[in-house]
């Protein structure tokens, strides 16, 4: 069987560095934030290049923090993709913010940022673009309409970890990046966590609170809160993955880079990496019109796929409420049909990864 991706594999490769980080910090008893957290906060926002990290529990609780920092309100609309993972769509909806949704550019699969500015309206106070499979949303127009229509810009990184815009790392390009640190993604705890990064002092200390019950010292509540701490132990293990990052990013991009050419003569379409883009490959995706009956026959010779993702946003039952029918975003439903990851992680080898190319080219 050859894995969608092999965590074990990941965790052999540095075992002994992660299983120090782990009884350092179970000898040290900080198991809630702590001394592990604050160091990972400083590393990685550093790395990102920006001046502040909050660390906080999950991807999902540092979308629905950066909202709520940069003072989104029930009735607020905040501009966004129906294809993305449902938690972007959900922390807007945690808010009381109500997701407004434009399609996507069918070759980038990020917001088609030629739509934005139609949707707008006066009750739009944000913008949320997706670099989503790790390959960054066009943040030029992006940033330039909401200075004209004063607009807060927060990315969602979650699946982007070391992607650059222009040579800028995403995360430090609007005025909130919000990742997570899901087992799966790029850079991935061993349980959950996420993280926002931001160059705004006010937005950093006010999710500083929000994270942990809304307090600005022990037992003074200024905030009404949450429970949004990461774990010390999660902190130190991040905080050895990241020393790992580059190396496994190069990895998956020389992975991305031959799939390309071993796929180029299968009836599928590999990913297009945009001119302005840096493209981290979390997944690879490649489309076909025959996508269902593609991932049947990769399963029978026991290859693993994953579809990311096989319904937008705007029809899924539980967001029925917003208003959207079928047919409204067309690019979206299109890529819904037709996307399927193939195995993808810094640790496949050459060996599989051949077998799996010539395993879709005698399925197309």
């Amino acid at each position: 069987m050859i894995p969608f991706v092999d965590l074990k594999a990941q965790y052999n490769s540095i075992k002994n560095e992660i299983d120090t980080a782990v009884f350092q910090a179970l000898d040290s008893t900080q198991f809630v934030l702590g001394s592990e957290v604050v160091a990972l906060e400083a590393e990685f926002s550093h790395y990102c290049g920006a001046d502040y990290g909050i660390a906080v529990n999950t991807g999902t609780s540092a979308l629905h923090l950066a909202l709520l920092a940069a003072g989104i309100n029930p009735g607020d609309e905040v501009i966004t993709t129906p294809f993305t993972f449902v938690a972007t769509v959900a922390a807007i909806c945690y808010t009381g913010a109500t997701p407004v949704f434009v399609d996507i550019d069918p070759i980038s699969y990020t917001i088609d940022v030629r739509q934005i500015e139609a949707a707008i309206t006066a009750r739009t106070k944000a913008i949320l673009p997706v670099h989503l499979y790790g390959q960054p949303a066009d943040m030029g127009p992006i940033l330039d309409i909401a200075r004209r229509y004063g607009l807060i810009v927060i990315e969602d990184a979650a699946q982007a970890h070391r992607a650059e815009y222009k040579g800028q790392r995403v995360g430090s390009i609007g005025d909130l990046g919000c990742f997570s640190f899901y087992p799966g993604k790029n850079l991935g705890a061993y349980g959950e966590g996420g993280m926002v990064v931001t160059n705004n002092p006010e937005y950093a200390h006010k999710i500083e609170m929000l994270r942990d019950w809304g307090q600005k010292r022990k037992y003074h509540h200024v905030l009404k809160g949450y429970n949004y701490r990461m774990d010390g132990l999660q902190g130190a293990i991040l905080r050895v993955k990241l020393r790992h990052l580059d190396q496994w990013t190069q990895a998956r991009r020389a992975i991305a880079a031959e799939y390309d050419q071993l796929l180029a003569k299968a009836d599928v379409i590999t990913p297009k990496v945009m001119p302005y883009s840096h493209h981290v490959y979390h997944i690879y995706a490649v489309r076909s019109k025959s996508r269902d009956t593609l991932q049947q026959q990769l399963h029978e010779q026991e290859i693993q796929t994953g579809i990311h993702y096989p319904i937008p946003v705007h029809l899924q039952p539980a967001y029925a409420d917003l208003g959207y029918q079928l047919g409204d975003f067309p690019h979206s439903e299109a890529a819904s049909r037709e996307v399927l990851s193939l195995p993808m992680f810094a640790e496949l080898s050459t060996e599989s990864q051949t077998q799996v190319a010539m395993a879709v080219i005698s399925s197309t």
